[in-house]
């Protein structure tokens, strides 16, 4: 009953969903050119090879540290929640209020705080040319701190929710039991988490590895990340750069699925999913 009544909004989201991979897979391989004669080929692969191999790099580094980094604040965050206090409290208002906060604004905002000419380092009394590179920098330093600032709020959250209606009971009969604080955090509190924290950590690395606007406004114009480059070819006007820039995006997409599917494999492998 309950799939007959999801279906409808499944199907939409199919159609959209597999019809634009497919559309953009079609356009990577030169069967849909916007101009000239459709020929099976992977010129658009191979036009922009070493930018497509730089930025593949570059999007796994900055992903995989934003989900690394949001799922460690964001667990420790959560814990804090659970606890019940008013610290917890502060922590989880916060973490509500964060949300809403598109990551356009938060780039802003971030680059407000720690450029060079930005509000800290005034308050701080450092001169710009003493401040680090933060904000176009060689290490993508701003990019990752906007992305685990939004996505541990989100971990946070999420977390939260799973912990607050299983952790209680188990985390009393430990403590009955003679287990420490430590003990209950290892052997309960995070074994009950992990399922929420690969789920999360999921949906953050793959929201991280195809977002542009980010690592457009905080990053350096070169290397650019996949998704930069693809936004950049699918702007440009000269037509023949469409093709180039559905290649970028169908080897996103690849990238993402596998790291879905991965992600998927690590959580049937936790007890509770068992």
């Amino acid at each position: 009953m309950s799939l007959a009544l999801v279906s409808p909004a499944l199907l939409v989201a199919g159609f959209v969903v597999i019809g634009g991979i497919g559309m953009s897979l079609v356009q990577s391989l030169g069967l849909l050119p916007l101009v000239g004669v459709p020929s099976l080929s992977l010129d658009a692969y191979l036009a922009n090879g070493e930018e497509l191999l730089i930025g593949t790099g570059l999007s796994l580094a900055i992903a995989t540290a934003s989900t690394v980094l949001s799922c460690i604040i964001g667990l420790t965050a959560a814990v804090v929640i659970t606890q019940g206090r008013r610290t917890g409290r502060i922590v989880a208002a916060v973490s509500a209020l964060t949300i809403p906060i598109p990551h356009l604004i938060g780039a802003a905002a971030i680059g407000l705080l720690i450029s060079d000419a930005g509000i800290i380092p005034r308050m701080l009394g450092i001169p710009g040319t003493e401040w680090p590179d933060l904000v176009g920098g060689p290490w993508w330093v701003a990019v990752v701190l906007e992305y685990t600032w939004k996505e541990s709020a989100f971990v946070a959250l999420v977390v939260a929710a799973v912990l607050a209606t299983r952790v209680a009971r188990y985390d009393e009969t430990a403590a009955l039991l003679g287990a420490g604080r430590a003990r209950r955090l290892r052997h309960v509190v995070i074994p009950l988490a992990r399922p929420a924290v690969i789920v999360s950590a999921i949906i953050i690395f793959v929201y991280t590895f195809g977002s542009y606007e980010v690592a457009w406004l905080l990053g350096r114009p070169y290397p650019e990340p996949l998704p930069v480059l693809a936004f950049r070819l699918f702007d440009s006007i000269t037509l023949t750069s469409r093709p180039e820039a559905a290649a970028v995006a169908v080897v996103t997409t690849a990238i993402s699925l596998a790291v879905v599917a991965i992600g998927m494999a690590c959580l049937r492998r936790t007890p509770l999913w068992k």
